[in-house]
């Protein structure tokens, strides 16, 4: 076996998939020949001469490489430092979880994870203070969109406390950023760390969208000999200016090489469900005043994107609640912006084939729907729009895009294709299996086309490609989610193998 980083000339012994395949080798095996980059024949085992470094794939099935479509990158890498939270039942049980924990050392103690909308107490500043005394202590929500803090975290930060402790939105992403920038080389070690992992899963390329100025960050790492992972990276609104003034534009490359790219303008303009602050046309069950907010009000929102998109970027606009979709489409049309709506969870059933006819792309995370689907049937019981419609919308012509919000999920593409098709998890009933799709589209989502470019393989295409152990088109739901790939490569430069 070709150690990694080394480059393949010839993938001996592969076998192919995908529902769009136009070749004539079925389940024959055949070697996949490489050059410059791209692949450049596919042939019947041992039918032409194998040059050059051989790959032996051994019977593998050969996929385009894999792409997560929204990763918070740094944020998702520290949470190797933090105490995970996903678990507690309880805002008591969580406390005194994080009153057991060492600090960091940093002094400062961070735990991520938690989903409180169904727990049966309410956070308070007492109870956590009770439980972690004078060590600053931060508990992130697993939707990210809150955070619950002692008095000592919050006199740290320069925050006035109250009853609960809990910040949401600005407030709470303001607490990630100066968490996610205390050790900036540490963290790009993280970075490598987990992006590494990543390609042991296959993955190829990511879109970044941290909250921070992301281009030094890439060309610290760059510097640093960073070579993993394809990278599109996103700006937020307040490095607007800075990135057009700096001549920034979607599509441009930070390196020679042109493995990391500048991406999207990424406009949060609504909350979360788990927060409850998702933009929705029905309230919030016991809180009849509460419909979500809108972070970003529709005027604004079209100016943003008109003025990015006028400098040559594109745009990743989040949107949950099925009000906020409908202000995001909205602005697509009345601007003329490309790019996508991020996680798009409740649509208005006439929005729907609004993603298709105005070419809007649904960047959707899969395993969201599982996590969340009690919450989704207890707080969104009333919406009448449609929660996690990946069906109805790849029907209606919008190309689909998965990722896994990374860390609010895991950055588990495989993960991501078995909770699309099957709609479970854990042995747990389907959830809404009208709304799963096919494999096939679900393999494509996840390349870096999404689902309408598909996931056969050709002559000419790029040497991004994945090694693994079965053929996802025909898996079993716990077989997929175990799916291994023995070799992971960009432009036929291999970047995992085991």
């Amino acid at each position: 076996m070709p150690p990694r980083g080394a480059t393949v000339d010839v993938i001996a012994d592969a076998r192919l998939t995908g529902a769009d395949r136009l070749d004539p080798f079925g389940d024959d095996p055949v070697d996949i020949h490489l050059a410059q980059g791209r692949i450049v024949d596919i042939a019947p085992s041992r039918a032409l001469p194998r040059r050059g470094e051989v790959l032996d794939a051994d019977g593998g099935w050969v996929i385009p490489g894999l792409w997560d479509h929204h990763v918070h990158t740094v944020q998702w890498a520290l949470v190797a430092q933090r105490v995970a939270l996903g678990g507690v039942r309880s805002a008591a049980e969580a406390a005194a979880i994080m009153g057991r924990t060492a600090p960091l050392a940093d002094g400062r103690r961070v735990g991520t994870g938690f989903r409180d909308a169904l727990w049966p107490d309410e956070m308070s500043l007492a109870t956590l203070d009770a439980a972690t005394g004078d060590v600053p202590t931060y508990l992130i929500n697993a939707d990210v969109h809150s955070v619950w803090l002692n008095t000592a975290a919050l006199r740290r930060e320069g925050f006035t406390p109250d009853d609960s402790g809990v910040l949401r939105e600005e407030p709470a992403f303001e607490i990630s950023r100066r968490l996610n920038a205390a050790d900036p080389l540490e963290g790009d070690r993280l970075v490598g760390d987990a992006l590494s992992a990543a390609a042991a899963r296959g993955v190829v390329g990511i879109v970044d969208l941290d909250m921070a100025w992301n281009a030094d960050a890439w060309r610290r790492r760059l510097s640093a000999g960073f070579d993993t992972t394809r990278v599109r990276f996103g700006i937020y609104p307040p490095q607007l200016d800075r990135a057009l003034s700096e001549g920034l534009a979607s599509g441009d490359a930070l390196d020679a090489a042109g493995l990391v790219r500048v991406g999207p303008l990424k406009i949060i303009t609504d909350g979360s469900l788990g927060t409850r602050t998702a933009a929705c046309s029905h309230a919030y069950p016991d809180d009849p005043h509460n419909h979500g907010v809108l972070t970003v009000t529709p005027e604004v929102l079209v100016d943003l994107m008109t003025h990015a998109t006028g400098g040559g970027l594109a745009c990743a606009v989040h949107a949950i609640g099925d009000v906020a979709n409908s202000h995001a489409l909205d602005a697509f049309a009345g601007t003329g912006a490309t790019g996508t709506i991020e996680h798009a969870q409740l649509v208005a059933h006439a929005d729907i084939p609004r993603f298709g006819r105005l070419g809007v792309g649904a960047s959707v995370q899969p395993e969201h729907a599982i996590d969340d689907r009690d919450m989704t049937d207890t707080i969104w019981a009333t919406q009448t729009s449609v929660p996690y419609a990946l069906r109805s919308l790849a029907a209606t012509g919008a190309n689909l895009l998965f990722g896994s919000d990374a860390p609010v999920a895991a950055l588990d593409p495989w993960a991501a294709m078995a909770a699309a098709v099957f709609r479970t998890r854990d042995g747990r009933p389907t959830w809404r299996p009208d709304e799963g799709v096919d494999a096939a589209t679900a393999l494509a989502a996840s390349t870096e086309g999404g689902s309408h470019t598909g996931s056969a393989l050709f002559p000419g295409d790029v040497a991004d490609l994945v090694i693994v152990d079965r053929d996802p088109l025909t898996a079993a739901e716990a077989d997929l989610r175990a799916t291994r790939a023995h070799a992971t490569m960009i432009e036929g430069r291999l970047t995992h193998v085991g």
